[in-house]
Parts: C-alpha cells; structure tokens; sequence
C-alpha cells in the first residue's frame, strides 16, 4: 500500500472556520491526491482516482452554491471573475469525465490525468488570486466562518462524480438523477447559512 495518506473527501474531521483557510487546505489534499494516484498502481491507483474524483465533485459544487454568490454580490467586477472561473470549471469536469470513463490501468490514463492536473492547478491559482484573497479582505470572521460552515455541509450533500456543464445550482438540479442529491445539498447550505 502507499505510503500517500490523503483523507477522504467529507470525512474530514478538522474544525474548519474560515473558509479561505478551508478551501486552500482542500485545494492541498487535490495537490496530495494528484500525487498518490501518479504513484500507485492498479486497485491503490482506482481507490486514490475515486477520492480524487469525490473530492473534485465536493469541492466545486461547494463553491459554486457558496463561494460563486459571494464573490458575484460582494466583489467589484465578481460577474466576470465568477464566469472565468466556470467556464475553467466546466473544462476541468469534462476531462475528468473522460478520464473516468478510461480504465486507470489503460495507457492514455496516466497522460490525461497529467494534463487534467495542470488544468486543476491552474484553476485553482486563478480561484486563489481573484477569488479568494477577495472574501479575505471583503469579510469578517463571522462571514468566513459562516461561509466555512456552509462548505462543510454542502460537502456532505455533494455528487460523487463529475457533471459536465453543470457549473450552476440550477443546473444541478436539471440532472435528473442527482437532482434529489443538489437540493438537499442547496438546502444543507441555506441551513448552514442561517436562510433556514
């Protein structure tokens, strides 16, 4: 077995109340999950691609029902900042999908998840820069920690696979099967943001 211990994605248990400081965290074990599925073979590889893509799926629907709003109301030009970021979103998720649709053990894998890492990371740099370091400085401690708390249960609620063109609540919810899944997760959010 590898040596690479990555938690799984919602069964972490750390007591997380700034959301910029949870989220970069996350954006960390993406990094350390990268690297253990690079690194293993066979049943470790599928396992590691499996709390990959779990942690890929949980991440972006939290932002996208937490991160997105926020940074649209309350940060000058956060329309355009918001549409960069799900357009990358939407490139990312369709690799991913086709990545997951391949055998780990087939030849092309180990390439395109290269190439989906690069993709990954460079999203992620872009989300730090002009989205995150926004929240920092455009709220308070109680908004972070709130907006930290709504993370952690859409986290709870969120898919488990990647969904391509569904970079929106609404489109979420237009899926079908998993359409149960995102209303209790926008509704695990509201909670989680007092809207009840």
């Amino acid at each position: 077995m590898s040596d690479l211990q990555t938690p799984h994605a919602g069964d972490d248990r750390s007591r997380d109340d700034d959301v910029v400081s949870l989220l970069m965290r996350q954006h960390g074990d993406i990094r350390n999950l990268f690297d253990e599925v690079e690194a293993t073979e066979g049943e470790e590889r599928r396992d590691a691609f499996r709390r990959l893509v779990r942690l890929l799926a949980v991440h972006e629907t939290a932002e996208e029902e937490v991160v997105h709003p926020f940074v649209r109301r309350s940060v000058a030009g956060g329309q355009d900042i918001v549409e960069d970021r799900l357009e990358e979103e939407r490139e990312a998720k369709e690799m991913l999908a086709g990545l997951d649709e391949l055998d780990p053990d087939h030849p092309d894998f180990l390439p395109r998840l290269i190439t989906l890492r690069r993709t990954v990371q460079m999203h992620a740099r872009a989300k730090e820069r002009y989205e995150f370091i926004h929240i920092r400085r455009s709220t308070d401690v109680t908004d972070l920690a709130a907006m930290a708390k709504a993370i952690k249960a859409a986290e709870a609620m969120a898919p488990t696979r990647p969904h391509p063109g569904v970079e929106s609540g609404a489109k979420n919810v237009a899926l079908g099967p998993v359409a149960a899944l995102m209303d209790r997760t926008k509704d695990a959010v509201r909670k989680a943001m007092g809207g009840g």
